[in-house]
């Protein structure tokens, strides 16, 4: 399994590639920005659900099959959303903070998409 988890934390931190080879392997990456952010770049693919939108919307749209990859812009809000959708639930080994977050995706010149 990739990833380092540390005590406590209900969830795997990876880096930008570690989570585009998940991606390409069927997880889903979710995006937790403002939607200012997320209409600047985006992850090819991802799915955009605001930080405090989580809780509302996790049981109606994310899998619980699947791997379930969080990014933001540092990985702080995408670890907070990490541990949101493990209270309700989700299996830990499915859960992914992609620490680097969504610049350094960009930056490493990774599937990329804008707008809406």
């Amino acid at each position: 399994m990739p990833g380092r988890q540390m005590p406590g934390e209900p969830y795997y931190r990876i880096s930008v590639e570690e989570a585009h080879e998940l991606q390409r392997q069927g997880g889903l990456v979710v995006d937790v920005r403002r939607p200012d952010e997320w209409a600047a770049g985006h992850v090819e693919g991802a799915v955009h659900i605001p930080v405090d939108d989580v809780l509302a919307r996790a049981e109606r749209e994310l899998p619980k099959d699947k791997d379930l990859l969080f990014i933001c812009a540092a990985g702080v809000r995408s670890g907070l959303a990490a541990e949101m959708v493990a209270a309700l639930g989700y299996d830990p080994k499915h859960l992914y903070n992609v620490e680097q977050g969504t610049p350094v995706w960009i930056q490493r010149k990774l599937p990329t998409a804008r707008g809406k």
